[in-house]
């Protein structure tokens, strides 16, 4: 079980945000990717929306960065963990300038760059960015195509019904072969169908834990299946958040809980077939106590999980 880091203040989720975490600055999370990474946390994944509609903020909260200027940014300070998103929404740009943001991550990063894609899910947020919500779908479809095909031909071509290109130059490549690993997060059929078809990872939300060995085994009896399928995340607080980011009580994804009770889930959700997770954020007084807390996991947790 490999374990990512539960960076403060990424976002102001309802269900999951401690109080003091809106004190941490950008500077303090700078200070803090370095810290993870000597501490031997393995990935940093950043949340994204672009805009939160005025009756999504209770839940939602206000704050998300824009995913791949926060990966970049964290790849240039450190220079061993791995940065991904969780997620990206992919129709939400062209694909053309999404490669090319991703694969100049990867080339400067040394190859440390995992992406994590979904189609979105705010109706509102789309119609503000000007994409159709309910072609979304078909949308990563050919975005994930297209995308592909800039990173691993020599001469790229695609052609679709929403991106098409030839007789075109793409450099740099991603450093790391075929490409970049793309994981796709999400919960629906065709979600873990398109995970089947083009990815190495799969983010669940929604699905429950218990429900993840039958999911995988979806993915992997798809008629197109890639075989490449290597990575499952799910983290320790995922089942504290609904639907639309409604609050849940769940006791057993509480934050501080004991040493043996987080052992004894990361165990269990490793039997289930995950392979990445995170311990949340307890109630903490203040950015101190986390550094604290963080220690405490790497050494604790981790010897005990690896």
């Amino acid at each position: 079980m490999k374990l990512g880091f539960a960076m403060p203040h990424m976002l102001r989720l309802k269900a999951t945000m401690q109080p003091w975490e809106t004190e941490v600055t950008g500077a303090d999370q700078t200070r803090l990717a370095k810290w993870a990474e000597k501490l031997g946390f393995e990935m940093i994944a950043v949340p994204e929306h672009h805009v939160i509609p005025k009756s999504h903020v209770d839940l939602s909260g206000p704050f998300y960065f824009n995913a791949y200027a926060a990966m970049a940014y964290i790849a240039g300070a450190t220079e061993r963990v791995r940065v991904n998103s969780c997620i990206a929404i992919l129709p939400a740009q062209h694909p053309i300038v999404t490669a090319k943001a991703l694969s100049t991550m990867d080339w400067l990063s040394s190859g440390r760059v995992t992406i994590t894609f979904a189609v979105g899910w705010l109706e509102e947020e789309f119609a503000l960015l000007g994409v159709p919500f309910h072609e979304r779908g078909a949308m990563a479809e050919e975005y994930i195509q297209a995308i592909i095909a800039l990173w691993t031909q020599e001469n790229p071509e695609f052609e679709g019904k929403y991106v098409s290109f030839r007789d075109v130059a793409f450099e740099p490549k991603p450093v790391q072969k075929p490409h970049l690993p793309v994981w796709f997060g999400g919960d629906a059929d065709a979600v873990l169908k398109r995970v089947s078809r083009y990815a190495q990872g799969w983010w669940p939300f929604l699905t429950k834990p218990e429900d993840i060995p039958a999911r995988i085994d979806f993915i992997r009896s798809q008629p197109d299946h890639n075989g490449q399928l290597a990575d499952i995340y799910y983290g320790m607080s995922t089942s504290r958040v609904g639907e639309g980011h409604a609050v849940l009580d769940d006791p057993t994804a509480r934050p501080g809980q004991t040493k043996q009770e987080i052992i004894d889930r990361l165990g269990w959700l490793k039997s289930l077939g995950v392979t990445w997770s995170s311990v949340p954020i307890p109630a903490l007084p203040g950015i101190q106590a986390y550094y604290d807390y963080t220690q405490w996991i790497a050494e604790e947790i981790m010897p005990a999980i690896r």
